[in-house]
């Protein structure tokens, strides 16, 4: 899905120091933050509520661990030093499994996989753009891989790409494209899609999770995917909940909640109601 934050290194100070570790078992209280502003992701729908794929995974989860959570609404940039500063115990916000917040954070196991993806106006000359490869893995880059990175290079140069900050995107960009496009960056997922719909910006870099969707809807009728898909590397291992490294344990209820649900079809189930595709990570 989405998602690097920046100054992790100063996440702690930034909020007057770490919260001390929980005894998390049967019956504990779990507050979990999530954004609430990254469509079908989490959302705030027409009558105010929280709503979406981690939505609706937050509760089944919570059925398993029998624990009782609080879902909390919460701003994106500055969600890892809040979680590190106590404000909550977890986060379920898109957030995809990095080593960089690997430093700083720990994860349950993987809930979603999703590759990232370029979208443009249909009207742009980029609707056409062919890297010669479906798919591109950044985890270990062969020859045609690195060549399809070139005609990606070649193609985007001197354009605009837009990307949420503090993203696996911004990351990927800021990485691979440096030099070769202007990187603007939108405090939510919704203002960066008004701005490619305006036609202000050459094209937008997202989870294609996200873009499913968007593109089925009235708001992304005039949008269309271009290029390969994208995974690994800075953009992680899938995403799951991120947790404090202090509280493992609650990080190991996560995972064998996550398991049960893989196995039992339902993480499939709920990905093919919100983002139209099967997104049960493979590993």
């Amino acid at each position: 899905m989405k998602r690097f934050l920046t100054a992790l290194a100063l996440a702690s100070i930034a909020f007057g120091g770490a919260a001390e570790a929980k005894d998390f078992k049967e019956g504990s209280k779990v507050r979990i933050a999530t954004e609430g502003a990254y469509a079908p992701w989490n959302f705030t729908d027409s009558s105010g509520k929280l709503a979406g794929f981690e939505v609706d995974l937050y509760a089944d989860l919570c059925e398993r661990m029998k624990v009782q959570c609080e879902l909390l609404q919460t701003a994106w940039e500055g969600i890892i030093p809040a979680l590190q500063a106590g404000k909550f115990d977890a986060i379920m916000a898109g957030m995809s499994i990095t080593d960089k917040r690997k430093e700083v954070i720990t994860f349950s196991r993987n809930y979603m996989g999703s590759p990232a993806s370029l979208v443009v106006l249909k009207s742009s000359p980029l609707a056409s753009f062919d890297a010669g490869l479906p798919t591109i893995s950044l985890a270990d880059v062969d020859g045609g891989e690195m060549a399809a990175l070139d005609k990606m290079k070649a193609a985007l140069n001197g354009k605009t790409v837009g990307v949420q900050i503090s993203t696996t995107h911004e990351n990927f960009l800021n990485e691979y494209m440096a030099g070769t496009v202007t990187v603007k960056t939108y405090d939510t997922q919704e203002n960066l899609d008004l701005d490619l719909a305006a036609g202000r910006i050459d094209a937008a870099l997202a989870s294609l999770s996200y873009w499913v969707p968007l593109l089925e809807g009235e708001k992304g009728e005039n949008m269309k995917l271009t290029g390969p898909k994208m995974d690994g590397g800075p953009f992680g291992n899938g995403v799951g909940a991120g947790i404090r490294q202090d509280d493992q344990e609650l990080a190991d209820m996560f995972t064998v909640a996550i398991d049960a649900a893989i196995a039992d079809g339902t993480i499939s189930k709920l990905s093919t109601k919100w983002f139209g595709f099967d997104g049960t990570p493979k590993d």
